[in-house]
């Protein structure tokens, strides 16, 4: 069986300085989104924890109410093809506009054109019941800390 190559991130930097190392590897298009979005989700969730994963597949930043990952309200997940917002329990979502896209037994995602797709009124609605339905419920003061998780030492191209 073969062994995960995700490691634990070094510390290179601040959190702030390697989460802006990882955005710059994609096309300045797909780059520029993932900070609007990051901003917006910044100023929508405060209290949020950002936990942050540049992985084999995907780089995303998840929104969540502790330090773990199972407390994920919703993530900033992209690749190579464009930038997407996840709901990590997307499946037990309320989605009247038919929002969401996906067919895993959990998570559920929408394609963001632009930071604009968050003030869409259902994509709002998705948010709020996201938010509604965490286990632990997001802190009412304070503001979230930047934790990079993981790094992992293959990726695909991210352009």
């Amino acid at each position: 069986m073969r062994t995960r190559t995700t490691e634990v991130a070094p510390q290179i930097g601040t959190s702030e300085e390697q989460l802006a190392s990882f955005i710059d590897k994609f096309d300045p298009k797909h780059a520029a989104l993932i900070r609007s979005v990051r901003k917006a989700l910044r100023k929508r969730l405060p209290t949020a924890n950002e936990l942050v994963y540049d992985n084999y597949n995907f780089f995303v930043v998840g929104y969540c109410s502790t330090e773990r990952p199972s407390d994920c309200i919703v993530s900033i997940a992209a690749g190579a093809n464009g930038v997407g917002l996840s709901f990590y329990y997307g499946t037990s979502l309320p989605d009247p506009h038919k929002l969401l896209l996906g067919s895993g037994s959990q998570n559920r995602f929408i394609g963001l054109e632009s930071a604009a797709t968050l003030l869409n009124p259902g994509v709002e609605d998705l948010i709020v019941a996201a938010i509604a339905q965490a286990e632990n419920p997001l802190p009412a003061r304070g503001r979230g800390k930047l934790v990079i998780r993981s790094i992992s030492k293959k990726q695909k191209p991210r352009r």
